[in-house]
């Protein structure tokens, strides 16, 4: 994720005491966008203890027909047996524009309504939905939702235990944004990408670039039968730029992408990333790479960068603590974890030095999973996963808190409950999953000043990693040679390997807040039918020890 320009000189830590006063003093929600906009939208760099809240009660303005509609699905539930049911009549924009050199290559939209209602009775789990909302057709699918629960009840072994919760009525949240990006049309939109494509054309020796943004809204309306009824607006947005320099012989291009992130944030984020400013660097970035020094495979330090970090920290520190793959009820779908059995591991297992902390959260500004409520009603909150360097807990649902509260002392779910669309039923999905910043607030330099034979890698690249996040392999988009404490020269054909317990004990440093940078994703799959999640994973820029590198060339 590249770092906006700034022109005021403000630093990072400077935003964050600007966004937690605005919180303090409960500000609304125009005055405290203004006040974080100040430093060139920048909100995404901020650690997760300063999430955000829900909106007033009075937002709360669902539709008569549709509150009408989801209170009789959840009487209708009851009245069929459920011993627990919940509804979501949600309402979902997608809008994508795409462009090549000076030509748009694709531009779609679409959008999708429906009510989807969840059951359980015993120990066990129906879903049915529909598109089709009447009333009659809305008590036929709550019908539909408790008879597959109670056929599947019959070979279930034990009774489902929920979680306590403490129950919310007419309750509303949204992201927090300025600008609703279905609100700028996509005339202004192309524009903008034209501006970036123009300027990555100007450096010599690019010869490509594709450019685009996807823009999504969800409207979700929640009742469940505990009596939580919860009005949800959620917006997120994905900036793409792909350049691509080519050889003066032809035999060679190399490619610089994945140079921005998305983000839960409005259409101000875009505008704050400068993209038409950083475009130049990238393409000089990506003609570098042509002449490029090829790796020399060996044992070299690595320095991350955030816009790189992100996706290790994904892979094998998200996956593995989503608590239905440690127990092996998610295998199919990108395998189970090495954190298992929990009784061995919880509050046992090292996963790294001390100073290293890990949060499971929904709350930080600018996540891509960062909610008001869970698809069950459940706040957003954030807990330790990894602290002082052990693994102290799961990400877990209503249902899962029962699983492990013996081993944890936490009876209450942690609000992981998610399901994609109307359609899909929801199950536990990865919440913001965040290497926290550190105490000794050291910056880039500080850690670059720390390494004398190192490889500093920008930006996500290719990957690989087994069934369980234990053996992997990550590549990334540019790399740079360390030598006595500077960057001395681009390297290329680099990806490091490794187990992922030794590779988070090799951890030997990390920046403080001024470095800290969100990287998302929208697309965490899981599941069948599959469905996917928007997810984020902040971190500083850290320092590993002895990492194996290979060349791939």
């Amino acid at each position: 994720m590249l770092r906006p320009k700034r022109s005021d000189g403000l630093t990072a830590h400077n935003i964050t005491t600007a966004l937690q006063h605005a919180i303090d003093q409960r500000l609304s929600r125009r005055n405290f966008m203004k006040l974080a906009g100040i430093a060139g939208l920048t909100v995404a760099a901020v650690p997760s203890q300063w999430g955000c809240g829900p909106a007033s009660d009075p937002n709360f303005n669902p539709d008569p027909q549709e509150r009408a509609l989801i209170e009789q699905a959840i009487e209708a539930v009851k009245d069929a047996g459920a011993s627990y049911g919940d509804a979501r009549i949600s309402r979902h924009w997608f809008e994508s524009i795409t462009t090549r050199e000076k030509q748009i290559t694709g531009v779609s939209s679409r959008d999708s309504y429906g009510i989807g209602i969840r059951a359980l009775v015993g120990g066990s789990w129906g879903f049915a939905a529909t598109r089709i909302l009447t009333t009659d057709a809305v008590a036929k699918t709550a019908k539909e939702a408790v008879e597959i629960a109670k056929i599947n009840n019959r070979i279930a072994p034990s009774e489902v235990t929920l979680a306590p919760i403490d129950v919310v009525r007419e309750v509303y949240w949204e992201t927090p944004h300025e600008i609703d990006p279905f609100e700028v049309s996509i005339e202004d939109k192309a524009a903008l990408l034209f501006q970036i494509n123009e300027a990555a054309l100007q450096t010599d020796g690019v010869n490509f670039i594709s450019s685009g943004i996807q823009s999504v809204k969800e409207q979700r309306l929640l009742a469940t039968t505990d009596g939580t009824l919860i009005q949800q607006t959620f917006l997120r947005i994905n900036p793409s730029v792909n350049i691509t320099a080519v050889s003066a012989d032809g035999r060679d291009f190399q490619s610089r992408g994945n140079v921005a992130s998305a983000a839960s944030l409005g259409w101000e984020y875009i505008l704050g990333l400068d993209l038409p400013g950083n475009a130049p660097r990238w393409g000089e970035e990506a003609v570098m790479k042509l002449s490029a020094t090829p790796v020399e495979p060996g044992t070299w330090d690595l320095v991350l960068h955030p816009s790189h970090l992100w996706l290790t920290i994904h892979e094998n520190v998200g996956h593995p603590t989503e608590l239905d793959r440690a127990l092996g009820y998610e295998a199919n779908y990108a395998g189970t974890s090495f954190l298992s059995p929990p009784e061995e591991v919880l509050n046992k297992l090292r996963l790294g030095p001390e100073f290293m902390q890990f949060q499971g959260n929904r709350t930080e500004i600018g996540g891509g999973a960062t909610v008001g409520y869970d698809d069950e009603g459940v706040p957003a909150e954030a807990w330790p996963i990894i602290k002082d360097g052990i693994f102290v807990d799961y990400q877990t649902t209503r249902e899962q808190a029962a699983w492990i509260s013996d081993l944890t002392g936490i009876t209450r779910g942690h609000g992981c409950s998610y399901g994609q669309t109307w359609a899909r039923i929801p199950f536990q999905r990865m919440p913001n999953v965040s290497l926290m910043p550190g105490e000794d607030n050291y910056s880039e330099e500080d850690v670059i000043a720390a390494t004398d034979h190192g490889i500093l890698i920008e930006g996500n690249g290719s990957y690989s990693i087994d069934q369980q996040r234990y053996n992997f392999q990550f590549a990334g988009q540019v790399f740079w040679e360390i030598k006595n404490g500077k960057k001395h020269r681009m390297l290329r054909d680099v990806a490091y390997v490794g187990r992922t317990p030794e590779f988070w004990n090799s951890l030997a440093m990390i920046g403080g807040e001024q470095t800290y940078e969100l990287g998302t994703t929208f697309g965490d799959a899981k599941g069948q039918p599959g469905q996917s999640n928007a997810v984020s994973h902040g971190c500083p820029i850290s320092l590993f020890r002895n990492a194996t590198i290979l060349n791939t060339a």
